[in-house]
């Protein structure tokens, strides 16, 4: 479904991304992790259409670059850490702005059935619909979240990109947005690729992980197949260690 062929890009002529290749099939979720700085947010910038990048990147056999940005819109969001709401919408209305991209004459002036449909079911299905009249400053912070993910479901892409979406949030909606993602993925049409830094999140999560380092692929492997010692290396620790020997306050 979404196919990247020797992709690079970088800042101001510098390079961060070098060579990189990977595909993600329909129904598929990919996790990408690595160390700080490796270049995962550059990753999802560019498969965004946010930097101008070399190689291919295509979905269903399209070249991605060359749309228009509103059609771009339509077919990939990005969905970024928490940050806070800056204007007094209400729930509802922040939700329709993911709508911008399908709207041909201006922002929440020309709302369809199919708009306030989108909306409601993506406030449905993110347990958010009960808070639609709510001003979105008066939100806590994994409310708030749930609210962007609904956002990002009302614009109906085909692709969703996650940029840690679960940092700043406590365990309970951690899970929650987790639990929405694979139910909007499984239907037909659909993707996800995430980047995270909680690896039993990801691990949890991911269909296939990509272990990126130094702007480069180190790993690319189906969950089932893919080696946890590869952290180790990636992380300089004993990762597999750490996790058991924290887990064991549990036991």
């Amino acid at each position: 479904m979404l196919r990247i062929e020797h992709l690079s890009c970088g800042y101001g002529g510098t390079p961060i991304l070098q060579d990189i290749s990977f595909h993600v099939k329909e129904g598929e979720k990919l996790c990408i992790l690595g160390p700080n700085g490796c270049g995962k947010t550059t990753l999802l910038r560019a498969l965004a259409g946010l930097l101008p990048s070399g190689g291919k990147i295509e979905l269903t056999g399209s070249d991605l670059s060359a749309l228009p940005v509103r059609k771009r819109a339509q077919k990939v969001a990005l969905m970024s850490q928490f940050s806070p709401a800056a204007f007094d919408y209400t729930v509802y209305e922040t939700v329709m702005l993911g709508r911008y991209a399908h709207q041909a004459k201006g922002l929440l002036t020309n709302e369809s059935p199919a708009d306030r449909q989108a909306v409601e079911d993506s406030l449905r299905l993110t347990g958010t619909w009960d808070l639609r009249e709510h001003l979105v400053t008066r939100l806590s912070g994994g409310q708030l979240q749930r609210v962007f993910l609904a956002r990002t479901f009302a614009q109906e892409p085909q692709i969703i990109l996650l940029d840690e979406p679960t940092n700043h949030l406590d365990l309970r909606y951690q899970v929650e947005l987790i639990e929405s993602l694979k139910t909007w993925s499984a239907l037909q049409g659909r993707c996800v690729v995430g980047v995270f830094h909680d690896m039993n999140l990801a691990l949890s999560f991911a269909d296939t992980i990509l272990l990126l380092n130094q702007g480069q692929i180190q790993s690319y492997s189906k969950l089932e197949d893919f080696d946890l010692s590869l952290l180790d290396s990636l992380y300089n620790m004993d990762v597999r260690g750490h996790m058991i020997s924290s887990l064991q306050r549990w036991i």
